[in-house]
């Protein structure tokens, strides 16, 4: 017996702008942000999530399973260490979407800015829409917490010295 359904879906689009000052130099502020959206990337209640991101042009973003399982969640379409990473791809979106990221950082003294974007557009659930500006908040605020850790670290063990 064959079965045949034909539906209609409008395209979303979605656009959220981030921004957030770090106390921390843009070197550190970068390789925070490489840890916590890499290897060191949890979910909002703290569960583990880690990524692989291989930070090179074309590289990819995904979470790796183990035996050959995963999720693709993007490739690297633009790295320029410490400002600038871009990823293009379906993100967390197992439906028909294209998205892109970007995290910019600009140095401001003796800190840095990081400002985030997410453009994507596609078959967007209101789901996803909803738990994007929350997650990507998540994310953000994990990136500045960290390079503050490691820089308050990093200028501590500088004065022992």
């Amino acid at each position: 017996m064959t079965t045949e359904t034909q539906r209609q879906h409008s395209i979303e689009s979605v656009e959220i702008h981030k921004s957030i000052d770090i106390a921390a130099p843009i070197e550190v502020a970068f390789a925070a942000m490489l840890d916590e959206i890499g290897p060191d990337s949890q979910m909002m209640d703290g569960t583990p999530m880690p990524f692989k991101l291989e930070a090179w042009p074309g590289g990819r973003w995904f979470r790796d399973l183990g035996n050959n399982a995963g999720h693709l969640w993007g490739h690297v379409q633009v790295i320029k260490p410490p400002t600038l990473l871009e990823i293009c791809g379906p993100l967390m979106m197992s439906y028909p979407a294209a998205n892109h990221i970007q995290y910019r950082f600009t140095a401001q003294g003796s800190g840095t800015r990081l400002t985030f974007v997410h453009r994507g557009m596609g078959w967007i659930t209101p789901e996803h829409r909803e738990g994007m500006t929350k997650g990507w908040s998540h994310w953000i605020e994990k990136i500045g917490a960290r390079a503050e850790r490691t820089s308050t670290q990093s200028t501590s063990t500088q004065r022992k010295k």
